[in-house]
This record gives C-alpha cells, sequence and structure tokens, in this order.
C-alpha cells in the first residue's frame, strides 16, 4: 500500500509499505477514505525526529471501512464505516474506567514513562503505524472504532471526532467556563477553531479567539467568534482585559503548544536538535528540553485571578521553566493532557450527527487533496500559506 512516511527532519515521503493485517485477536483493519494532517504531526515534521525512525508511517486522524476483523471484535463487521479515535485503548483496565484513556494500562508506554500509544506518534507512544496511508490495522477494536453511518455523508461529517473536537471538548471542559462567562482561545488553527465553537455552544457568554492569520481570524468570525488581531495589539493581554471589565477572561485555552511564535531561544535549540545523532539529540530533549512558551505565559498573564487555564496544544519539553510565582499569586487552576477521545464521544457525536450542523464541522477544511500530495501539503500547512487550516488527504484519489 502507499502510506506517507517520515524521510527526515522538515521531509516526508510517500512510499509503498506492507498492507496491514490482523495480528491479535482484537485487531480489526481498515481501507482508509479520509486521513488529516494534525498540528501535532508538524512537531514531528521539525521537532521531534529523534524519537522517529526513517520510514514510519504517520498520522492518527483517520476513518474508512473495516476491511478485515480479528475473531475477539464482536462490535464491528466488514463493511462497517467507523472513525478511529487516535489514543490505543483497552476500555476495561482502571484507568480507561476513569475516563482516562490516554493512561490506558494496557497500551501504555513503561519504557519512556509514557501513556498510551497512539496512531502514527514516535517511539515514545509505542511506534504504531499510522493512518496517512491506503489501509490501517487497529489494535483494541474491541473498544476503538466508532461506527458513523454510511449514508452518503462527507468524510469530514465524521473525521474530526477521531482527534480535533475531542481534543477541543476536552480543551472546554477543562477551562471550567462558567455559564455565561468568558473564555479566550490563544491560536485558532483547528483545534482552537473547533474549541471556540465548543465554548459557544455549551454557554459561553463571550468567547474571544487570538490569532495573527487573516484566514484563520476570518473563519472564527463566520461562528461568531469575537476575534483579537495580534498584527494590530502591542499588547494582546490588555486588549483582551478590556474586552473583559478589565479583569482578563475567566478561563483561557491554549491551543497553540510547544511551537508557539516569539520564543526564539527554544525555537533555537529545538532546531540544533533536530541536527544533531538521535542518541544525542534524545538525551538533550529528555534532560533538558525546553519548549516556546509564549502562548502559555501569555495565558498565565491573560486569565483572571482566580481563574482557569486549559492547555490544549501539545507540550513536550522536559525542563521548561514555569512561572510560579503568578500561577500562585493569581491563583489560578491549570488542567491539561492529552484527549481521552473514547470518553467524549458519546457526548459529540450526536451533536456531529445533527443536519443544522451546531459545531460547523464542515466549515473547518480547506485543504483536501490525493495522499500523493502530502510532502507539499506538510510544507504548505507548516508555513501557513494559501489559507491552510485544515487538511484532509483522500488515499484513493
Amino acid at each position: 500500500m502507499r502510506a506517507v512516511t517520515w524521510q527526515g527532519n522538515e521531509k516526508v515521503g510517500v512510499e509503498t509499505v506492507p498492507d496491514p493485517t490482523v495480528q491479535e485477536p482484537t485487531d480489526v483493519v481498515i481501507r482508509v477514505t479520509s486521513t488529516a494532517i494534525c498540528g501535532s504531526d508538524l512537531h514531528l515534521y521539525s521537532t521531534l525526529g529523534m524519537f522517529i525512525d526513517t520510514g514510519d508511517v504517520l498520522g492518527h486522524e483517520a476513518m474508512g471501512y473495516v476491511e478485515a476483523v480479528g475473531p475477539e471484535v464482536t462490535r464491528l463487521e466488514v463493511g462497517d464505516r467507523v472513525v478511529v479515535p487516535f489514543v490505543i485503548a483497552c476500555g476495561s483496565c482502571h484507568m480507561c474506567a476513569q475516563g482516562l484513556t490516554t493512561q490506558c494500562e494496557t497500551t501504555q508506554n513503561r519504557a519512556h514513562r509514557k501513556g498510551a500509544s497512539l496512531f502514527g506518534y514516535t517511539k515514545l507512544y509505542g511506534q504504531v503505524p499510522g493512518g496517512q496511508a491506503e489501509y490501517l490495522r487497529v489494535p483494541h477494536a474491541q473498544f476503538g472504532p466508532t461506527v458513523v453511518p454510511d449514508d452518503g455523508s462527507p468524510d469530514e461529517r465524521w473525521l474530526y471526532l477521531s482527534d480535533v473536537l475531542p481534543t477541543a471538548w476536552q480543551g472546554v471542559e477543562y477551562a471550567q467556563v462558567p455559564d455565561g462567562g468568558s473564555v479566550a482561545v490563544l491560536g485558532l488553527g483547528p483545534v482552537g477553531q473547533m474549541a471556540a465553537r465548543v465554548a459557544a455552544h455549551r454557554g459561553a457568554g463571550k468567547v474571544i479567539g487570538v490569532d495573527m492569520v487573516p484566514e484563520r481570524l476570518a473563519m472564527a468570525r463566520r461562528h461568531g467568534i469575537d476575534v483579537v488581531d495580534l498584527r494590530d495589539h502591542d499588547d494582546v493581554v490588555a486588549a483582551v482585559a478590556d474586552m473583559t471589565d478589565g479583569r482578563g477572561p475567566d478561563s483561557v485555552i491554549d491551543a497553540v503548544g510547544m511551537e508557539a511564535h516569539g520564543s526564539p531561544v527554544a525555537h533555537a535549540t529545538h532546531k540544533a536538535a533536530a541536527l544533531m545523532p538521535d542518541a544525542v539529540a534524545r538525551t538533550v530533549m529528555d534532560k533538558a528540553g525546553i519548549d516556546r512558551l509564549a502562548a502559555l505565559h501569555t495565558a498565565v498573564a491573560m486569565v483572571r485571578r482566580g481563574g482557569t487555564i486549559s492547555l490544549s496544544g501539545v507540550y513536550g519539553g522536559a525542563a521548561d521553566p514555569l512561572p510560579m510565582m503568578d500561577l500562585f499569586d493569581k491563583q489560578v487552576t491549570l488542567r491539561m493532557g492529552q484527549a481521552n477521545v473514547q470518553h467524549w464521544l458519546p457526548e459529540i457525536q450526536p451533536l456531529v450527527e445533527r443536519q443544522d450542523d451546531p459545531l460547523g464541522v464542515l466549515d473547518l477544511r480547506t485543504h483536501r487533496a490525493p495522499l500523493q500530495a502530502a510532502p507539499e501539503l506538510y510544507e504548505t500547512f507548516q508555513k501557513k500559506d494559501d489559507g491552510c487550516i485544515k487538511v484532509v488527504l483522500d488515499p484513493a484519489a
């Protein structure tokens, strides 16, 4: 089959790799009809290559049709149309029972002191072949994939159940926005867009999106979000305070994460580490790695006293300095983590099924292209060129 593979720092390729097969009784294999490029994939593209091997298949947002079913999978049949959560979890361990599927004790990566395995996401998270491919083996399918209607609806109605929507939903849940309260969303990429819409849907009185990319700001405006254009303000914290009675918002969602603009030292460190031999680079990232923390520092400065910060953007630094004095003095609540996708799907899927599309899932994808176009679109997405907000790849095209 054809698949998108990691080939080096800021280099991916589309190669022929072996077809996946059922290896365990709880496996299924799906024929992928749509697979997306996630902002988290850009971390692998340019920052975390020391934890990837050349030829690893990328991607963790996928959906398609079940082609083969292991003997212990009784909830799925060949021909079912399914979306695959990016988290691989058993559904029956102690952590899964708590709704913490990202901490699944069956698929935890204890050798690296990390949580549940993820599709297409480095040695740290299981080195499981990803979904940017024609076919995908899905472990623990007795719990993971969710069946969606095979009614001729476009894949984009359902695809974001794999990651974007649950990540945004958890971000809003963790933000603890009071009814009628205010929330600022830093970064209006795919997760930020959906977090802003989810917050408005769930009763926030004022939702403020912060970004500097015109197409992202325009998309947020289409969905009734107040926006702050970073290019127009020397002091974005003051600008948002002016919109929230001078106090700052009740909640801030950081949907940017480790690759924020405005962190030149960390950016230089990432670039240098990416050029080191893998063994050396892994040690640097494990012991001294720092993230680009501009977004997190902005969130701390922006949130009102007694407010809540929710981190949806991925952070990976092992030695990040935090503004503990400000966090303590302002009595800030801080919540974070990978999205527990399977836990949130029962709340989200009924909204996606509604014909009125209350979360606007059909207005997120900006680029759809054949799988073969992945190398060019990774670069386009990273550079935010061509109005690129969300890329969906079509393996059959």
